[in-house]
């Protein structure tokens, strides 16, 4: 397994890769590795030659500093669940490669990005978006894969991907969950016993009520803190802070 920290060197790897008409599969991440993403590296390598990993912590989807300086950092931990998911190449890019203009240049979308966790975070999927597109541009993997957990992120990426005609295919994977039923999220690490334990009822509620307004009262009457219960394309989506920790989670309907 491989480690990249210059970007350069990466570009001559993918270069031979490319010579050799060898398929990438690309899972981009932000670290904190859990059985969530170990099952997108694993998917990833049933179907592609060569297997990479980005860890990047991107400060531009922050909107709030203080979520940016709790993101826990496993880095140890991170390199061993890829290397038992047979990752080929980890990048481990620094911010000044990555926006080398200082982020002057942004990916925006103007219609959902606005609503759900959009509505809540402003600035937020511009900073995801571009820094997809960034990586998604450096790698040219054939396959790029993301969880459904992050719902809503995964259908501006696949529709970016399809308005700028980009060649990689987005692969959306199925939820992987604890067996409470809580959503895998390396956020779940700042939780603390008590709210570990309270924290399945997320899911519990959206499955399990009738509607959506009642099952925000529901959750605020269980302890959370919601920022919005909300029923579209067919899903509910769902994003409540608990014990200082904002969990999203979304369930078919």
């Amino acid at each position: 397994m491989k480690e990249f920290i210059s970007l350069q060197n990466w570009i001559h790897e993918r270069s031979d890769l490319k010579r050799a008409h060898r398929t990438i599969g690309f899972v981009p991440t932000m670290g904190a590795l859990h059985a969530g993403h170990a099952s997108l590296l694993k998917r990833a390598r049933e179907e592609n030659d060569f297997v990479v990993l980005s860890i990047y912590v991107n400060p531009t989807q922050f909107n709030n500093p203080n979520d940016l300086a709790k993101y826990p950092i496993t880095i140890e931990n991170d390199r061993e669940v890829a290397r038992e998911a047979g990752v080929d190449a980890i990048l481990l890019p620094r911010y000044d490669e990555i926006y080398p203009d200082g982020y002057r240049y942004k990916v925006s979308e103007n219609e959902f990005s606005k609503l759900l966790c959009g509505a809540h975070r402003p600035g937020h999927f511009d900073g995801v978006l571009t820094v997809v597109m960034k990586l998604l541009n450096l790698v040219q993997a054939d396959r790029a894969y993301f969880g459904e957990k992050d719902f809503q992120q995964l259908q501006l990426i696949k529709g970016m991907v399809e308005a700028f005609f980009m060649t990689t295919a987005i692969v959306a994977c199925p939820t992987v969950r604890e067996t409470d039923g809580l959503a895998m999220s390396s956020r779940n690490l700042n939780l603390n016993p008590r709210a570990r334990d309270q924290a399945p009822q997320l899911r519990e509620v959206l499955v399990n009520t009738p509607t959506s307004l009642e099952a925000r009262e529901k959750l605020s009457q269980l302890g959370f803190d919601v920022d919005y219960v909300e029923d579209l394309h067919g899903r509910r989506f769902a994003a409540a802070t608990l014990g200082g920790v904002r969990l999203i989670d979304n369930v078919a309907r």
